[in-house]
């Protein structure tokens, strides 16, 4: 339950560093959390009594005897990981070299283990030739079924916007740093509610299949898509909020990286406002692709 709890405060730190001042929640959602926090209250052991002087301790009387907190329940350590794997391709053209590396995924113990059954881990998907690699960080519910990354609705956002780039979504490349969604507690059968951001050794872990994958690509930029997916790329601790780098070319595995907000933020903040901030990290990416933009393009989202 600290977990789930835990995870949920580091989604809102997230939340703002991605901009977002306010959230719509249900008065269902406030109440579960209610009983959540008043469940975990109820089983923590009660507080240490304070430290008596000998003095104190003989006018009290003998302290009585405190029977121990009934079905207590053991604090879980998190789970470490090991070192990065190595990840060496195979010889061959970049279909082969694509297959290849899948399969070293698949095989993977550790990504293996954090997926559960019948969830599968995730390799990115789209053209082997793309000029432009698209960059998240781990996959959601639907794309852990699939196998696959944004086919949810945030996937369904982003194809709308590399449409309005002039591209279709066959034309780039759609990955992810995680290869497995980001594990939350849920009981056994039932399934996993809600996500949350991974975290750094999580994202390190991950990053030598990422690496690969470019390596395969070999594409002229990357647009990483929000501030988990910029803390992998760019490194942890290198900015507090998305806005210190968002719009901004960075650089990762020496290509060039325009980081910009994720789709989800849109999803979160449908107004023509947040439309026009992404937009005009696209139209920078368009221009150094030397992608033709029209006047139209140009005008995406201006408020009237």
């Amino acid at each position: 339950m600290r977990t789930a709890l835990h995870a949920i405060t580091d989604e809102l730190r997230r939340l703002k560093a991605d901009g977002v001042k306010t959230l719509s929640v249900s008065e269902e959602s406030v109440a579960a959390l209610r009983r959540a926090l008043s469940a975990m209250r109820a089983s923590s052991p009660p507080a240490a009594p304070p430290v008596q002087s000998p003095a104190a301790r003989s006018v009290a009387g003998p302290e009585p005897v405190r029977p121990a907190a009934p079905d207590a329940k053991p604090v879980v350590a998190e789970r470490t990981l090991p070192p990065p794997p190595i990840v060496s391709l195979p010889a061959g053209d970049k279909a082969t070299r694509w297959a290849g590396l899948k399969e070293r995924l698949s095989a993977d113990p550790v990504c293996r283990d954090r997926v559960r059954p019948g969830k599968q881990v995730v390799l990115g998907r789209g053209n082997l030739d793309a000029r432009i690699f698209f960059c998240g960080e781990a996959p959601g519910a639907e794309e852990e079924v699939q196998g696959e990354p944004f086919v949810g609705p945030a996937g369904q956002l982003l194809t709308r916007m590399i449409q309005g780039m002039g591209l279709a979504r066959g034309d780039v490349y759609l990955g992810n740093i995680m290869n497995w969604r980001p594990e939350l507690p849920a009981p056994v059968g039932s399934l996993q509610v809600g996500n949350r951001p991974p975290t750094e050794e999580e994202m390190a872990y991950c990053l030598p299949y990422l690496k690969a994958q470019l390596e395969i690509v070999n594409p002229d930029l990357i647009v990483a898509l929000g501030a988990s997916a910029a803390q992998g790329l760019l490194g942890f601790g290198r900015f507090k909020t998305l806005g210190e780098v968002r719009g901004r070319w960075k650089e990762f595995a020496g290509k060039p990286v325009m980081v910009t907000y994720h789709p989800s933020y849109i999803l979160r903040n449908p107004t023509n406002r947040s439309k026009r901030a992404i937009w005009e990290d696209l139209l920078q990416v368009m221009e150094k692709a030397a992608l033709p933009i029209s006047e139209r393009q140009r005008g995406f989202f201006l408020d009237q």
